[in-house]
Protein backbone atom coordinates (compact mmCIF):
# COMPACT_ATOMS: atom_id res chain seq x y z
CA UNK A 1 0.00 0.00 0.00
CA UNK A 2 1.06 3.59 -0.61
CA UNK A 3 2.66 5.57 2.19
CA UNK A 4 0.09 7.79 3.89
CA UNK A 5 2.27 10.32 5.67
CA UNK A 6 5.86 11.44 5.47
CA UNK A 7 8.45 9.80 7.67
CA UNK A 8 8.63 12.72 10.10
CA UNK A 9 5.92 15.20 10.99
CA UNK A 10 6.99 18.73 11.85
CA UNK A 11 6.26 20.80 14.93
CA UNK A 12 3.43 22.71 13.26
CA UNK A 13 1.61 19.45 12.54
CA UNK A 14 2.19 18.24 16.09
CA UNK A 15 0.87 21.53 17.47
CA UNK A 16 -2.21 21.26 15.24
CA UNK A 17 -2.93 17.73 16.47
CA UNK A 18 -2.56 18.82 20.09
CA UNK A 19 -4.89 21.76 19.49
CA UNK A 20 -7.45 19.48 17.86
CA UNK A 21 -7.26 17.08 20.81
CA UNK A 22 -7.87 19.93 23.25
CA UNK A 23 -10.84 21.13 21.20
CA UNK A 24 -12.33 17.65 21.09
CA UNK A 25 -11.94 17.32 24.86
CA UNK A 26 -13.63 20.71 25.37
CA UNK A 27 -16.55 19.59 23.19
CA UNK A 28 -16.71 16.32 25.12
CA UNK A 29 -17.04 18.14 28.42
CA UNK A 30 -19.90 20.22 27.02
CA UNK A 31 -21.57 17.11 25.58
CA UNK A 32 -21.54 15.30 28.90
CA UNK A 33 -22.78 18.38 30.73
CA UNK A 34 -25.68 19.01 28.33
CA UNK A 35 -26.69 15.34 28.10
CA UNK A 36 -26.44 14.76 31.84
CA UNK A 37 -24.61 11.47 31.39
CA UNK A 38 -22.07 9.52 29.37
CA UNK A 39 -18.98 7.33 29.46
CA UNK A 40 -16.50 10.01 30.42
CA UNK A 41 -13.22 8.32 31.37
CA UNK A 42 -12.80 6.04 28.36
CA UNK A 43 -13.87 8.76 25.95
CA UNK A 44 -11.19 11.14 27.22
CA UNK A 45 -8.48 8.46 27.07
CA UNK A 46 -9.01 7.74 23.39
CA UNK A 47 -9.17 11.31 22.04
CA UNK A 48 -5.54 11.57 20.93
CA UNK A 49 -5.78 8.33 18.95
CA UNK A 50 -8.90 9.52 17.13
CA UNK A 51 -7.41 12.91 16.35
CA UNK A 52 -4.26 11.44 14.79
CA UNK A 53 -6.35 9.01 12.75
CA UNK A 54 -8.71 11.63 11.33
CA UNK A 55 -6.38 14.60 10.96
CA UNK A 56 -3.22 12.85 9.78
CA UNK A 57 -3.68 9.23 8.77
CA UNK A 58 -7.05 8.18 7.41
CA UNK A 59 -8.25 8.76 3.87
CA UNK A 60 -11.80 10.02 4.36
CA UNK A 61 -14.01 12.65 2.74
CA UNK A 62 -16.57 14.35 5.00
CA UNK A 63 -18.48 15.45 1.90
CA UNK A 64 -18.67 11.87 0.67
CA UNK A 65 -18.90 9.64 3.78
CA UNK A 66 -19.65 6.51 1.74
CA UNK A 67 -16.70 6.87 -0.63
CA UNK A 68 -15.83 3.28 -1.52
CA UNK A 69 -12.06 3.72 -1.24
CA UNK A 70 -12.21 5.42 2.18
CA UNK A 71 -10.35 4.02 5.14
CA UNK A 72 -12.64 2.48 7.75
CA UNK A 73 -12.67 3.03 11.49
CA UNK A 74 -14.37 0.64 13.88
CA UNK A 75 -14.84 1.85 17.44
CA UNK A 76 -15.28 -1.56 18.99
CA UNK A 77 -15.35 -0.01 22.48
CA UNK A 78 -18.56 1.65 21.37
CA UNK A 79 -19.45 3.21 24.71
CA UNK A 80 -16.76 5.84 23.95
CA UNK A 81 -18.83 7.09 21.02
CA UNK A 82 -18.85 10.65 22.38
CA UNK A 83 -15.16 11.03 21.51
CA UNK A 84 -15.84 9.68 18.02
CA UNK A 85 -18.76 12.05 17.47
CA UNK A 86 -16.75 15.06 18.63
CA UNK A 87 -13.90 14.10 16.28
CA UNK A 88 -16.24 13.54 13.33
CA UNK A 89 -17.88 16.92 13.93
CA UNK A 90 -14.48 18.63 14.16
CA UNK A 91 -13.57 16.97 10.84
CA UNK A 92 -16.77 18.30 9.25
CA UNK A 93 -18.93 15.20 8.86
CA UNK A 94 -21.91 16.95 10.49
CA UNK A 95 -22.63 20.30 12.22
CA UNK A 96 -21.02 20.66 15.63
CA UNK A 97 -24.22 21.95 17.26
CA UNK A 98 -25.63 18.41 17.04
CA UNK A 99 -23.12 17.36 19.69
CA UNK A 100 -24.92 19.47 22.26
CA UNK A 101 -28.52 18.98 21.13
CA UNK A 102 -28.66 15.31 20.10
CA UNK A 103 -26.16 13.35 22.19
CA UNK A 104 -28.14 10.72 24.14
CA UNK A 105 -31.37 12.59 23.43
CA UNK A 106 -34.67 10.92 22.54
CA UNK A 107 -34.93 11.01 18.75
CA UNK A 108 -31.36 12.24 18.32
CA UNK A 109 -28.96 10.58 15.90
CA UNK A 110 -26.04 10.63 18.37
CA UNK A 111 -26.91 7.86 20.77
CA UNK A 112 -24.49 6.45 23.32
CA UNK A 113 -23.81 3.54 20.96
CA UNK A 114 -23.36 4.68 17.38
CA UNK A 115 -25.76 3.82 14.54
CA UNK A 116 -24.14 3.53 11.10
CA UNK A 117 -27.53 4.10 9.46
CA UNK A 118 -27.86 7.54 10.99
CA UNK A 119 -24.46 9.07 11.70
CA UNK A 120 -22.29 10.24 8.75
CA UNK A 121 -18.81 8.77 8.97
CA UNK A 122 -19.74 5.81 11.17
CA UNK A 123 -18.93 2.45 9.57
CA UNK A 124 -20.10 0.10 12.33
CA UNK A 125 -23.00 0.18 14.74
CA UNK A 126 -21.83 -0.76 18.22
CA UNK A 127 -23.39 -2.56 21.13
CA UNK A 128 -22.00 -5.57 22.96
CA UNK A 129 -18.23 -5.48 23.33
CA UNK A 130 -16.00 -7.88 21.40
CA UNK A 131 -17.54 -7.67 17.93
CA UNK A 132 -15.43 -5.02 16.22
CA UNK A 133 -12.47 -7.09 15.09
CA UNK A 134 -14.70 -9.77 13.56
CA UNK A 135 -16.40 -7.08 11.49
CA UNK A 136 -13.02 -5.63 10.52
CA UNK A 137 -11.95 -9.01 9.16
CA UNK A 138 -15.10 -9.14 7.05
CA UNK A 139 -14.27 -5.70 5.68
CA UNK A 140 -10.70 -6.78 4.96
CA UNK A 141 -11.77 -9.86 3.03
CA UNK A 142 -14.37 -7.78 1.16
CA UNK A 143 -11.67 -5.28 0.12
CA UNK A 144 -9.62 -8.17 -1.24
CA UNK A 145 -12.51 -9.51 -3.29
CA UNK A 146 -13.39 -6.06 -4.61
CA UNK A 147 -9.73 -5.19 -5.22
CA UNK A 148 -10.10 -2.01 -3.21
CA UNK A 149 -7.18 -0.39 -1.46
CA UNK A 150 -8.51 0.76 1.90
CA UNK A 151 -7.32 0.20 5.44
CA UNK A 152 -9.31 -0.73 8.52
CA UNK A 153 -8.47 0.69 11.94
CA UNK A 154 -10.05 -0.84 15.05
CA UNK A 155 -10.04 0.74 18.50
CA UNK A 156 -10.40 -1.88 21.24
CA UNK A 157 -10.78 -1.40 24.96
CA UNK A 158 -8.48 -3.17 27.38
CA UNK A 159 -11.46 -4.60 29.27
CA UNK A 160 -12.79 -5.72 25.91
CA UNK A 161 -9.65 -7.81 25.46
CA UNK A 162 -11.16 -10.17 28.02
CA UNK A 163 -13.75 -11.23 25.41
CA UNK A 164 -13.23 -14.62 23.80
CA UNK A 165 -14.49 -13.38 20.43
CA UNK A 166 -11.56 -10.96 20.25
CA UNK A 167 -9.06 -13.79 20.48
CA UNK A 168 -10.86 -15.88 17.87
CA UNK A 169 -10.73 -12.83 15.61
CA UNK A 170 -7.04 -12.24 16.30
CA UNK A 171 -6.35 -15.82 15.25
CA UNK A 172 -8.53 -15.52 12.12
CA UNK A 173 -6.98 -12.20 11.05
CA UNK A 174 -3.48 -13.62 11.04
CA UNK A 175 -4.68 -16.84 9.37
CA UNK A 176 -6.21 -14.85 6.50
CA UNK A 177 -3.22 -12.48 6.41
CA UNK A 178 -5.41 -9.41 6.80
CA UNK A 179 -2.49 -7.01 6.74
CA UNK A 180 -4.67 -3.96 6.02
CA UNK A 181 -6.02 -4.15 9.60
CA UNK A 182 -4.50 -2.17 12.46
CA UNK A 183 -5.88 -2.46 15.97
CA UNK A 184 -5.23 0.17 18.62
CA UNK A 185 -5.81 -1.04 22.16
CA UNK A 186 -6.85 1.76 24.52
CA UNK A 187 -4.95 0.37 27.50
CA UNK A 188 -6.04 2.73 30.29
CA UNK A 189 -5.94 -0.15 32.84
CA UNK A 190 -9.51 0.40 34.11
CA UNK A 191 -12.99 -0.85 33.31
CA UNK A 192 -16.46 -0.32 34.68
CA UNK A 193 -16.03 -1.82 38.16
CA UNK A 194 -12.30 -1.89 38.91
CA UNK A 195 -8.82 -2.17 37.47
CA UNK A 196 -8.50 -4.54 34.51
CA UNK A 197 -5.84 -6.57 36.31
CA UNK A 198 -8.25 -7.28 39.17
CA UNK A 199 -11.26 -8.16 37.01
CA UNK A 200 -9.38 -10.39 34.55
CA UNK A 201 -5.65 -10.00 33.90
CA UNK A 202 -4.76 -9.68 30.21
CA UNK A 203 -0.98 -9.59 30.57
CA UNK A 204 1.43 -10.50 29.07
CA UNK A 205 -0.52 -8.77 26.30
CA UNK A 206 2.32 -8.08 23.89
CA UNK A 207 3.57 -11.67 24.02
CA UNK A 208 0.07 -13.01 23.49
CA UNK A 209 -0.42 -10.88 20.39
CA UNK A 210 2.99 -11.88 19.05
CA UNK A 211 2.07 -15.53 19.52
CA UNK A 212 -0.93 -14.90 17.27
CA UNK A 213 1.55 -13.69 14.61
CA UNK A 214 0.62 -10.01 14.79
CA UNK A 215 3.13 -7.19 14.36
CA UNK A 216 3.16 -5.49 17.77
CA UNK A 217 4.34 -2.18 19.18
CA UNK A 218 3.73 -0.38 22.48
CA UNK A 219 3.42 3.40 22.80
CA UNK A 220 2.15 6.24 24.96
CA UNK A 221 -1.37 6.44 23.57
CA UNK A 222 -1.81 10.05 24.68
CA UNK A 223 1.30 11.26 22.82
CA UNK A 224 0.32 12.32 19.30
CA UNK A 225 3.89 12.00 18.01
CA UNK A 226 4.19 8.38 19.13
CA UNK A 227 0.72 7.57 17.77
CA UNK A 228 1.59 9.09 14.39
CA UNK A 229 4.84 7.13 14.12
CA UNK A 230 3.20 3.85 15.07
CA UNK A 231 0.40 4.35 12.55
CA UNK A 232 2.84 5.38 9.86
CA UNK A 233 4.68 2.11 10.44
CA UNK A 234 1.45 0.13 10.31
CA UNK A 235 0.44 1.77 7.03
CA UNK A 236 3.80 0.77 5.57
CA UNK A 237 3.39 -2.80 6.77
CA UNK A 238 5.34 -5.01 4.37
CA UNK A 239 4.50 -8.29 6.12
CA UNK A 240 1.59 -10.61 5.53
CA UNK A 241 0.23 -10.10 9.03
CA UNK A 242 -1.87 -7.37 10.67
CA UNK A 243 -0.62 -4.82 13.18
CA UNK A 244 -1.47 -4.25 16.84
CA UNK A 245 -0.55 -1.05 18.67
CA UNK A 246 -0.82 -1.26 22.46
CA UNK A 247 -1.62 2.31 23.49
CA UNK A 248 -0.88 2.98 27.16
CA UNK A 249 -3.34 5.73 28.04
CA UNK A 250 -4.74 7.52 31.08
CA UNK A 251 -8.43 7.09 31.78
CA UNK A 252 -9.97 10.55 31.93
CA UNK A 253 -6.91 12.09 30.26
CA UNK A 254 -6.81 15.88 30.44
CA UNK A 255 -9.00 16.47 33.49
CA UNK A 256 -7.07 16.08 36.75
CA UNK A 257 -9.98 15.13 39.00
CA UNK A 258 -11.12 12.47 36.51
CA UNK A 259 -7.78 10.90 35.60
CA UNK A 260 -7.26 7.32 36.81
CA UNK A 261 -10.55 7.26 38.71
CA UNK A 262 -12.70 4.16 38.20
CA UNK A 263 -15.80 6.05 39.36
CA UNK A 264 -15.57 8.27 36.26
CA UNK A 265 -16.05 5.35 33.88
CA UNK A 266 -19.51 6.82 33.42
CA UNK A 267 -21.51 9.46 35.21
CA UNK A 268 -22.60 13.06 34.92
CA UNK A 269 -21.07 16.50 35.35
CA UNK A 270 -22.38 18.90 37.93
CA UNK A 271 -22.18 22.59 37.10
CA UNK A 272 -19.11 22.80 39.33
CA UNK A 273 -17.45 19.81 37.60
CA UNK A 274 -18.15 21.32 34.20
CA UNK A 275 -16.69 24.70 35.12
CA UNK A 276 -13.61 23.17 36.70
CA UNK A 277 -12.96 20.89 33.70
CA UNK A 278 -13.34 23.74 31.20
CA UNK A 279 -10.89 25.89 33.15
CA UNK A 280 -8.32 23.09 33.22
CA UNK A 281 -8.53 22.56 29.47
CA UNK A 282 -8.21 26.30 28.91
CA UNK A 283 -5.14 26.40 31.18
CA UNK A 284 -6.84 28.68 33.69
CA UNK A 285 -5.68 28.29 37.28
CA UNK A 286 -8.00 29.15 40.17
Amino acid sequence: MDNLIKENIDNKEIDLLKAKATQVREDLIDMFYHSGKGHIGGSLSVVDILVVLYFLIMRVDPKNPKWKERDRLILSKGHASAAWYATLAEKGFFPKNLLFTQFIKVGGILQEHSDMRKVPGVDMSSGALGQGLSIALGMSLASRLARQNYRIFVILGDGEMQSGQIWESLMACSHYKANNITILIDYNKMQVNDCVSKIMEIEPLSNKLLSFRWNVSEIDGNDVTQIARALNNSCNNSTDFPTAVICHTIKGKGISFIENKVKWHSGHFSEEDHSRAKKELAGIKD
